[in-house]
């Protein structure tokens, strides 16, 4: 792959009324004119033209609009020129084939996108965030990658970068002073309180990558209980799918069971799991232990009930939920009034939820309150969420680093020490932004090979 190729693609998907073929590199508007009359080398920027396409014979294959854009003024930073032809996927075969015999090269998945980062057009993370922009199925994960796509990060970065060079380049000053001890251009009291401040910023980022995490694939529900309570019914309430088998017979589900839905503009991972109780069939055990495997994967469990629980029950499923948000779901009370102890449940701290999963009564009342029970931030596209886990990795080792840096001036060791701590730090968050390190090219084709082809 030669990054001075003049490369075309699709940029949209076939099948529809029109679709758009995308060709970027410094001959894109020469290779154009040899296809499309009314276009020329000479042609304007910001430039749309109805004219014919046509291949080397000089048959016409489609009229088409062709908009041009020039260096650096174009999503990649090159000389840019985008076809939009119809949906034919023969009509964009035709075209493409006649663009790759004028010169071009058809185009690797995300090679745009890696382009606009190697031109300076987007930072690393912004990059990423083009991928999540296109991956986005509800409000929440739209709006994140959009944050992330305007630069959200960068700027919270950059902020922290200033203040790290600030602080190493005082302090590698000194060190061109050091024959002179009675000279200190570095307070230490006031760069300690700097460190920790940037420390607590790094920290912010960090943790909020479990929420960042959270909604981007979907926060997990367990749904829990015992067998027959209602469990399969449920989930199918709730995700409005007949997804799981529902049956009178005792454990018929021997095996989770995941589908998403959203609320309030954010998905949640509902998954239905086998019956706890006490069996000797091998396959049911096997269930259930997958059961608490999925209680540890959850933020928030829904334990499924049609009568009191034991003591028992409480402690063994009170121990697995220690740091869950639970919320115990009274089932079916179309049948009967369930005798449940609601003082015991309360004394518990325990949310209690009454419905009726075959009737559908109390389902948007537990909706609610599973939202409510993600404790998810309020936040706007200004706001810096991680969701990155690449991202996650660099500030945890930023953060090892300021944390260096932090005991060494509290100890007073030497300034050329706490310089490289600080000089790791900036090194790792620079791995996100990718600006001021050479990222090397495993990284750059681990992060583009992921897009699809036209972005």
């Amino acid at each position: 792959m030669n990054e001075n190729d003049t490369i075309c693609s699709l940029a949209t998907a076939t099948g529809g009324a029109l679709c758009i073929i995308r060709i970027s590199g410094k001959d894109a508007v020469s290779i154009v004119c040899k296809t499309c009359g009314g276009i020329s080398i000479n042609t304007p920027a910001n430039t749309i033209l109805h004219t014919d396409f046509c291949d080397n014979n000089g048959d016409i294959i489609d009229d088409v609009m062709v908009s041009v854009f020039r260096a650096p003024h174009s999503y990649t930073g090159e000389n840019s020129v985008e076809i939009s032809c119809h949906g034919s996927r023969y009509i964009a075969g035709r075209i493409i084939e006649t663009l790759i015999a004028h010169g071009c090269r058809q185009a690797m998945p995300g090679e745009y996108t890696q382009r606009a980062f190697l031109n300076g057009k987007l930072g690393l993370e912004q990059a990423e965030a083009v991928a999540d922009l296109i991956a986005s199925t509800n409000a929440a994960t739209h709006k994140m990658a959009l944050s992330q796509l305007r630069g959200s990060i960068s700027s919270e970065l950059l902020a922290l970068r200033e203040q790290l060079l600030r602080m190493t380049s005082l302090l590698e000053l000194e060190l061109d002073f050091s024959d002179h001890e009675d000279i200190e251009f570095a307070d230490r009291s006031e760069l300690l309180s700097l460190a920790v401040e940037i420390d607590m910023k790094i920290q912010k980022l960090a943790h909020s990558f479990e929420t960042g995490n959270a909604i981007k694939h979907g926060i997990p529900v367990a749904i829990i209980g015992k067998t027959n309570v209602g469990k399969s019914t449920l989930l199918n309430r709730l995700i409005k799918d007949e997804r799981a088998i529902v049956s009178d017979v005792h454990g018929t589900t021997r095996d989770t069971i995941e589908d998403t839905m959203d609320i309030k503009g954010v998905q949640f991972r509902f998954i239905d799991t086998a019956g706890i109780r006490h069996t000797t069939d091998k396959i049911e055990k096997i269930g259930i232990d997958r059961t608490y495997q999925a209680i540890e994967k959850a933020r928030i469990v829904l334990w499924v009930i049609d009568e009191q629980p034991t003591d028992e029950e409480f402690e063994n499923i009170l121990k697995r939920t220690e740091d869950k948000s639970v919320i115990i779901v009274r089932n079916k009370i179309d049948k009967n009034s369930i005798p449940v102890n609601i003082e015991y449940i309360y004394s518990k701290r325990l949310l209690s939820v009454e419905i009726s999963a075959k009737k559908g009564t109390g389902i948007e009342n537990l909706e609610k309150h599973i939202f409510n029970s993600a404790n998810i931030p309020i936040f706007t596209e200004n706001d810096v969420i991680i969701t990155s886990a690449r991202h996650y990795e660099a500030l945890l080792k930023a953060h090892i680093e300021i944390s260096h840096a932090i005991k060494g001036l509290k100890q007073g060791i030497s300034g050329d020490l706490v310089a490289e701590n600080l000089r790791m730090v900036l090194y790792n968050l620079s791995k996100i932004t990718g600006k001021g390190i050479i990222t090397p090219d495993e990284t750059l084709h681990t992060i583009f090979n992921d897009f699809c082809i036209g972005k």
